[in-house]
């Protein structure tokens, strides 16, 4: 028999909440992030989906067992292939696009190997990684195309990258300090918080290191996981089989109206707990904002040639701090707003303090007052041209309320709505719950 049990997350203690669920709420919550095009980077590497060979039957499994199989699995070795789709709804503009982000095209000299450009790939399209990991320091990543390969290499405190298409090669060292006190206080605090206090000493480190973009269903479950909370209804749905693995399905969706994400299932390895298949669907029907899952997969040590990389001779090397400056110098998102700096922008920034948040979960909307209270540059301003305002309008959907009147950018994941006074507000909602939000703020 298939199982079927559920786990309602809510703020009580009934038994389907003790345990690790309610560390989990405490320690994650949404971070929206303000400007559209940005939303592609923060939700990267959120692949088409797997045909099945049948469902296994298994022993029935709640809910919270299969959480906490998740959260307990150690498997750190593993190699394999992952089919990655990923559908935002984001259009697609171009060199244009490109221009505005550092160390893109409109930059110089920028590296075609450089991960904090080529990672953001995996924001749209469809695309084949091969994988593998050998513990915490020791990982390999390589996004496949029909002619080239473009992998991002990690063992100890080296961290290589290499476009065989440009032959440009992109290296980092690690702050090893500064990794160590991540481990450390992910010891105390749990995993989650171990790597978010290890990517900060890395900051610290001078070095742009790439800040693990998730690209297998474990690092995309965890990111859902561990927002769940008194707003999130989770259940196992039945199993099915994924690269020839036997697994659980944990479907996880909000129980707000709002939202623009309908449904999130998990396929879980039924023997050892690691994520196979990851897929996300939107509130409103169609095709999968994201669906990932695993081709091929073996459990066992992969060869250690896998984690070594030699330059090949005549291949361009650029460094970090080198790749570093290069994206002080280029313009940032934070120039497409008025008298914002891409600093400011966002919870934790320095614009923090005009930071407010509206709501809880999955409906959560943040309102941001922008420097200067300048909202988008209309027409009748005189500040653009007549084919920028245009383009501008052709971008989002014009919206009026008691809050005034606005533009909505939307995506298939985030919308955010940017008023004529200055004022933003973003979040995985609906253009009416951001319109709803302005008004009640008003």
């Amino acid at each position: 028999m298939a199982p079927n049990d559920s786990a309602e997350t809510n703020g009580g203690t009934n038994g389907g909440t003790r345990g690790p669920a309610a560390g989990r709420r405490k320690a994650a919550r949404y971070i929206v992030p303000v400007a559209v095009a940005g939303v592609a980077a923060a939700t990267i590497g959120l692949v088409p989906a797997l045909a099945s060979s049948g469902d296994p039957d298994l022993p029935k499994i709640s809910a919270q067992k299969l959480i906490e199989k998740i959260a307990a699995s150690d498997t750190e070795q593993l190699s394999g292939t992952v089919k990655i789709s990923t559908d935002l709804g984001i259009p697609s503009f171009g060199g244009l696009a490109e221009s505005f982000a550092p160390g893109g095209a409109g930059g110089k000299g920028g590296s075609s190997a450089d991960p904090q450009e080529r990672m953001t790939e995996l924001a749209s399209g469809t695309h084949t990684l091969r994988v593998a990991a050998d513990g915490p320091d020791k990982q390999r990543v390589s996004i496949l195309d029909d002619t080239s390969e473009y992998s991002l290499i990690h063992n100890g405190d080296q961290v290589w990258a290499y476009d065989s298409k440009s032959d440009q090669a992109y290296h980092a060292t690690e702050d090893r300090a500064g990794k160590e006190a991540g481990r450390a206080a992910g010891k105390e605090a749990g995993r989650a918080a171990g790597k978010e206090a290890g990517r900060d000493a890395g900051k610290k480190s001078g070095h742009p290191v790439p800040e693990g973009v998730p690209t297998t269903p474990k690092a995309l479950a965890e990111q859902v996981l561990k927002a769940a909370g008194p707003t999130t209804s989770v259940t196992v749905d039945g199993t099915a089989q994924v690269a020839g693995r036997d697994a659980y399905k944990l479907v996880v969706k909000p129980k707000q109206s709002g939202s623009t994400i309908g449904s999130v299932t998990i396929a879980v390895d039924a023997a050892n707990g690691v994520p196979l298949k990851f897929t996300m669907l939107p509130s409103s029907g169609g095709k999968a904002i994201v669906d990932a899952g695993f081709t091929k997969v073996d459990f066992s040590k992969p060869d250690a040639s896998s984690f070594t990389f030699t330059p090949p001779k005549g291949t361009e090397v650029t460094e970090a701090d080198d790749a570093k400056a290069e994206h002080k110098a280029g313009k940032g998102l934070g120039d497409l707003i008025p008298g914002a700096d891409a600093a400011q922008l966002g919870a934790g920034g320095k614009g923090a303090g005009n930071t407010k948040i509206i709501g809880e979960g999955w409906s959560t909307i943040a309102e941001i007052t922008t420097p200067g209270g300048t909202g988008i540059p209309s027409k009748a301003s005189g500040d653009v041209p007549a084919e920028a305002q245009q383009f501008l309008d052709a971008l989002g959907d014009k919206v009026t309320g008691k809050f005034g009147s606005g533009t909505v950018f939307k995506t298939r994941v985030v919308n955010a709505l940017m008023t004529d006074d200055g004022k933003v507000y973003v979040g995985a909602v609906t253009k009416d719950a951001l319109v709803k939000a302005a008004n009640s703020a008003s």
